[in-house]
């Protein structure tokens, strides 16, 4: 259907892209509101009218502006972005106060599922017993349980807070470094803060979530892994940046009670020849925490809600603040 006035556009060079990302039964229901069921995969060669577009939707791929783009799209006033970060192309959009949406709160989702799941499995021992059985070890691992434990996560952003809204009905002891978090939201929230060499001295397991931003570049150190107690589990679905990888293997290699779960790395994937690859206290999973398959349709019904916000002209629950790009993932 070809409408002879475009109030919104889907935009990406891979309109397969677009398809996992927006149900049938969502496209329809936007389609509805006046955005054209076509996929746009170049503006520049785009044979349609755009100078009434208003809105567009996309997901990962999202080309980044140029002034060409903007001329092409002057009535351009709102970006909904069906995934996480937006730092691939906001800048230009937010100096051309074009307001932007995202899913990082509906991405966050299974990213908390998969790292909560894992807490529990390893406070429980079973990444070590499960290996030991294979061995046909009579005295396989099993860990301390769950009751009372210390689990420390590493920033406090979508994905942690989640973790820790899946884990509040467990007796587990909820710790949290991050240094924008106060004590009072902490109290609100049912954790304790703490700062980032207690994190890892007193916890049975800690999951990183920081974000990938320059403060958090290596900022854990061979140091925090080599405090951490007997036994103890370290899971990252965060940024493999976060962490000095090497000193990792080194503790690890040393230390073959401590056990790692590793669903992002640096680089992406790890090189064949890493030892991570080989090590027998590591688990590596090629980043599937975060939106698969069928998952990904919680993201673009999650902006389709924010749309009709838009066309309400109430605010937008999950409009991105400029000031905050920053500091985000």
């Amino acid at each position: 259907m070809i409408m002879e006035k475009i109030r919104g556009i889907y935009l990406n060079p891979n309109a397969a892209k677009i398809d996992a990302a927006f149900s049938p039964e969502i496209k329809e229901k936007l389609a509805a509101q006046g955005v054209c069921p076509e996929v746009v995969t170049d503006l520049r060669s785009c044979k349609k009218d755009l100078s009434g577009v208003e809105v567009i939707f996309s997901t990962w791929g999202m080309p980044k502006f140029t002034e060409e783009d903007f001329a092409l799209l002057p009535s351009l006033k709102a970006v909904f972005y069906a995934a996480g970060t937006v730092k691939g192309f906001a800048d230009p959009l937010v100096a051309h106060h074009v307001k932007i949406v995202n899913a990082v709160k509906a991405n966050a989702v299974p990213v908390a599922e998969y790292a909560a799941s894992q807490i529990l499995l390893a406070n429980k021992g079973f990444f070590r017993n499960y290996q030991g059985m294979r061995q046909n070890d009579p005295h396989s691992f099993v860990g301390n349980g769950n009751y009372k434990a210390n689990v420390s996560l590493l920033g406090f952003g979508n994905v942690a807070r989640g973790v820790a809204r899946f884990l509040k009905q467990t007796d587990l002891n909820l710790l949290v470094y991050d240094p924008y978090l106060s004590d009072v939201e902490a109290t609100k929230l049912g954790v304790k803060k703490v700062d980032l060499e207690t994190a890892f001295k007193i916890s049975s397991v800690v999951s990183c979530h920081l974000p990938n931003i320059p403060e958090t570049e290596r900022v854990v150190t061979k140091a925090h892994f080599a405090s951490m107690p007997k036994n103890a589990v370290f899971i990252n679905t965060g940024r493999g940046a976060s962490i000095c990888e090497d000193a990792l293997i080194e503790i690890l290699q040393e230390r073959s009670d401590l056990f790692a779960l590793l669903d992002v790395t640096d680089p992406e994937p790890v090189a064949p020849d890493s030892p991570l690859r080989k090590l027998t206290n590591v688990i590596l999973t090629s980043h599937i925490a975060g939106s698969l398959n069928g998952e990904i349709f919680r993201m673009g019904e999650f902006v389709a809600r924010d749309f009709e916000n838009y066309l309400a002209g109430k605010p937008m629950q999950n409009e991105i603040d400029p000031a905050m790009l920053r500091r985000m993932a």
